[in-house]
């Protein structure tokens, strides 16, 4: 009997370890661009601000993730990603995280090592890497004229990745 129990207990501790060491990684693209008319590519080698309608969209998404308990926010080196993160930051009291654009490993090194909640800000390109990077097998594509997407990556094994939108 005290076996049963001692094993059962040891089960309880397994089973509930990996649910207590997850946490969530909030990724999105940059809001929309001030150079970028709707329907045009944007011209790539520069840095643009966020348009009006991408400032509301970076407040909306402050609003959507204030009480999502994000530990740590990370942003691309461009003023756009860096922009759109700015109000969720400023409500939270946290400072934006600079990271490189080229090449997520060092990126992917720090989420995995990280405890809390943490928001992503990055670049049509750049988020289905760190997605994959993160573990999840089903590819993810942005299209060009997609601002809206919000996705979420659970950690834990295996890692679950669900796909939200925000105005």
């Amino acid at each position: 009997m005290l076996k049963r129990i001692v094993f059962t207990l040891l089960l309880a501790v397994v089973v509930a370890s990996p649910a207590a060491a997850q946490h969530t990684i909030f990724l999105v693209r940059h809001a929309e661009r001030a150079d970028t008319k709707p329907g045009a590519s944007p011209a790539m080698g520069v840095d643009p601000d966020l348009s009006a309608p991408g400032r509301a969209r970076a407040t909306s998404l402050a609003a959507a993730l204030k009480d999502a308990k994000i530990t740590a926010i990370y942003a691309t080196e461009f003023k756009r990603t860096q922009q759109t993160a700015a109000p969720l930051a400023k409500a939270l009291g946290l400072t934006v995280t600079i990271v490189i654009s080229k090449g997520p490993d060092a990126l992917l090194k720090e989420l995995k090592a990280t405890k809390g909640n943490v928001l992503v800000v990055g670049h049509s390109n750049t988020v289905p890497e760190v997605i994959a990077g993160l573990g999840i097998a089903t590819p993810v594509t942005i299209d060009d004229a997609e601002f809206d997407n919000l996705f979420l990556v659970t950690t834990g094994t295996p890692p679950s990745l669900l796909r939200l939108h925000y105005r």
